[in-house]
């Protein structure tokens, strides 16, 4: 008897985007206004954060939808701090006291030092993320932007927003 053997990496297409890391100290919402400005896009809120179930942790998200070249613009943080309170097993004295903690998330582990990622889904490979480097990197308060490799990417997961 014959034996059949389904192979899913078959059916599974590898998704199409560009990723560029950005380190600022900027809001979001002033990052998202200069690349619109800078690139010529038009980056919005999303209603919706990226919530992260296992960590508590809610990441903000600005997208746009470029019908004419079939791009999808994503602009996420990188970075969460979450601030708890540290309960201490003492009794409740007058002397007592609740410090707080505070813990930073990373949406992409491996590139933590990055604040801000870009991401360009590309239906078509029609790329020109040199020049859009060249553009972000003019930006006053950027202080560097790089493209990040899909290769390198541990958590691709993570980036997928739809």
């Amino acid at each position: 008897m014959a034996i059949n053997k389904l192979v899913l990496n078959d059916f599974l297409e590898e998704e199409k985007f560009s990723l560029i890391g950005i380190h600022c100290t900027i809001d979001d919402y002033r990052l998202a206004f200069l690349l619109n400005k800078a690139l010529d896009i038009k980056l919005t809120r999303l209603d919706f954060d990226i919530d992260n179930n296992n960590q508590q942790a809610n990441f903000s998200i600005f997208e746009w939808e470029d019908s004419s070249q079939f791009k999808t613009w994503n602009l996420v943080s990188n970075t969460c701090k979450v601030i708890s309170n540290q309960i201490e097993n003492t009794l409740n004295s007058l002397f007592s006291q609740n410090p707080t903690v505070t813990k930073t998330h990373h949406l992409v582990p491996e590139y933590g030092k990055a604040n801000y990622l870009l991401k360009i889904d590309n239906e078509c490979l029609t790329n020109n993320e040199k020049l859009i480097l060249e553009k972000i990197l003019k930006i006053d308060q950027v202080i560097t932007a790089y493209s990040i490799a899909q290769e390198s990417l541990k958590s691709k997961d993570q980036l997928i927003f739809n």
